[in-house]
């Protein structure tokens, strides 16, 4: 769920801004998955913005203690919560981990990077959700490292019913800052997109795997 309105459409507005997510119904992106799409998503440009990572930081921040209070250890989804994992780690003084999509092949074979002890709380920090399939890669391995994960923070979601069973299977609780719902139409009042242009992205929502433009 969003954590609230106000903050959602100011996200989506940021997001908007600095084209971390463009949304482009006449040319669809391809997505890794084969699925075509008129939006796409890429929360890590917001690094590259201070005025803005320090809003999306802060608003993350403060809603971790708010919902779940004190956690011993921020854990980040590599590769893209990696960076705004860290500030928020940083923003609450706490120690910072993250989790990859697998063991690594040499080395030490680490899945978790950073020190985790067994029994310790831990809030999961995401950029973005889609299925959930990674996401909850990330909770089995902290899970198998015995670490209490008492829920999730992700910059935007979009709010596909797959991924919300996903959580509910898994007992996941998860929050966002905003999600694509506050999104279209924070695009359409701020004339970003058309009517026609908004109808085919709500239509895009509906069946996402199966969607494609009309030419």
């Amino acid at each position: 769920m969003i954590l609230d309105k106000e903050t959602a459409k100011k996200t989506a507005e940021l997001l908007l801004q600095i084209k971390a997510i463009k949304l482009n119904p006449q040319e669809p992106f391809t997505w890794a998955s084969g699925w075509k799409s008129p939006i796409y998503c890429d929360n890590r440009i917001i690094l590259s913005y201070p005025p803005i990572r320090n809003f999306v930081r802060d608003h993350m921040a403060k809603q971790v203690e708010k919902i779940y209070g004190k956690a011993d250890v921020i854990a980040g989804v590599a590769t893209g919560a990696i960076g705004i994992g860290m500030l928020v780690a940083e923003y609450l003084g706490v120690p910072f981990i993250y989790v990859r999509p697998e063991a690594k092949k040499h080395g030490r074979q680490n899945q978790i990077e950073g020190h985790l002890e067994s029994g310790q709380s831990v809030v999961v920090i995401e950029d973005l959700i889609s299925t959930g399939k990674s996401s909850l890669n990330a909770v089995k391995a902290l899970k198998e490292a015995n670490a209490n994960v008492k829920g999730m923070i992700a910059i935007f979601s979009y709010g596909f019913d797959v991924a919300e069973e996903n959580f509910k299977q898994e007992h996941l609780e998860v929050h966002t800052l905003s999600n694509y719902t506050s999104l279209i139409e924070q695009a359409y009042e701020t004339n970003y997109l058309n009517k026609k242009e908004l109808e085919t992205l709500q239509e895009w929502r509906v069946d996402p795997s199966n969607w494609s433009p009309k030419l």
